[in-house]
């Protein structure tokens, strides 16, 4: 069944909030919609019942680490990675295009593909567009990623459009690869605008299925994020999904839905759970801190998740404290359910004509988190998609 895309309301300007439903043999994902990242075929510390219970109808795994460890072709043998995982609904794979230049050792790049070292033993790899299909096919994917060529934001122009013109001739040899998913079309070029402009009209030429806007939250200012992001929607066709790679903090999913994109996938929800920090509608708060130590109440009184419906801020506080893994499971739920809620809250907003006083409301009330604080955990974390 080929991937189709309708959209239920909104849409009416190429950057108009939209809600919509991505079909794909596996099931309906209605949009917008977040994707937990599921790195190596497992949401951390989460069981797949878990991430169905947060609202999750899509979740996302790398072909890069798969392909690794423990090798797609063992993955294939044992029926594929939905049964391998124990996920029935649809899943969407990163080629690992961003891992193979962020975390490769020896790195070595042409037309032809990419020749790294593995970061996990050292070993050697030829990594081509037609590889990266091939691992996806194995898997058995309902979404496949082409191989793209992710440079910093910083890089210079020359460097940006070599890039962009690598990645329009990767996907052009990813479509024509035999028996694999028609994959998604991934548009970079930096934060130079004409350029993304340039590579978005290229591709929105070749009719892909759906379109990814990749090289984002990468380090630019938040300004660049959603300059950006507008400039690139508003190229793209309206009637083929839009999905912000590596983007999962709650005001940047907002200001990206209000701009036309449908779907997100960040490794923030789950990270930033194990390590003590929660979503709420005010911005996030680290529950280990001492003001938490015998606070009866419940994260958000208003969610539904398992989390909030039983466990206190002083439980919560106490397994941080103690380093309890429950705690970590908790928090992750947590996050991955409100991200979950804030993008039906973003829909049932387009669906009734009352996006723009929703989100409005929400932007001033939510408190992001500093910049200081964001680059250092981007120097810690490093890869976009490992969970």
């Amino acid at each position: 069944m080929p991937i189709t895309f309708q959209l239920d309301g909104g849409g009416g300007d190429p950057v108009a909030p939209r809600a919509g439903q991505l079909a794909t043999e596996r099931g309906l994902v209605p949009t917008p919609a977040f994707m937990p990242v599921g790195t190596l075929a497992s949401v951390k510390a989460l069981t797949p019942e878990e991430v169905t219970a947060t609202g999750a109808h899509i979740l996302l795994v790398n072909a890069y680490h798969l392909y690794l460890r423990p090798g797609h072709q063992l993955i294939e043998s044992l029926g594929g990675v939905h049964r391998f995982m124990a996920w029935d609904g649809p899943i969407l794979s990163d080629s690992g295009g961003y891992q193979v230049f962020s975390l490769a050792k020896l790195m070595r790049v042409n037309d032809e593909g990419v020749r790294f070292r593995s970061h996990i033993d050292g070993t050697e790899h030829h990594y081509t567009p037609e590889i990266a299909m091939q691992i996806q096919r194995d898997l058995g994917v309902d979404i496949a990623m082409p191989l793209d060529h992710v440079l910093p934001w910083d890089a210079s122009f020359v460097e940006q459009r070599e890039a962009a013109e690598r990645t329009l001739h990767w996907f052009d040899r990813c479509r024509a690869f035999e028996s694999a998913p028609s994959p998604f079309a991934i548009v970079q070029g930096g934060i130079d605008e004409e350029l993304r402009r340039w590579h978005a009209r290229e591709l929105a030429a070749r009719q892909a299925p759906g379109y990814a806007i990749g090289g984002l939250s990468v380090g630019e200012t938040k300004a660049d994020q959603y300059s950006i992001t507008e400039i690139v929607c508003a190229e793209l066709p309206t009637d083929r999904p839009r999905y912000l790679m590596g983007v999962g903090s709650p005001e940047d999913l907002v200001q990206a839905i209000a701009r036309g994109v449908d779907m997100f996938d960040c490794v923030l929800p789950t990270r930033l759970g194990r390590t003590g920090s929660l979503f709420t509608d005010n911005g996030r708060i680290n529950i280990r801190g001492a003001r938490f130590r015998d606070q009866a109440s419940t994260v958000d009184p208003s969610c539904d998740c398992v989390t909030c419906t039983n466990y206190s801020l002083a439980y919560l506080h106490h397994l941080f404290r103690n380093e309890e893994l429950l705690g970590y499971r908790l928090a992750s739920i947590h996050n991955l359910r409100y991200l979950h809620r804030l993008c039906k809250r973003m829909r049932e907003a387009i669906l009734h004509g009352v996006f723009d006083s929703v989100s409005d409301e929400f932007l001033a009330r939510y408190k992001p988190s500093d910049q200081t604080v964001r680059t250092d955990q981007r120097a810690r974390w490093g890869s976009r998609s490992q969970s």
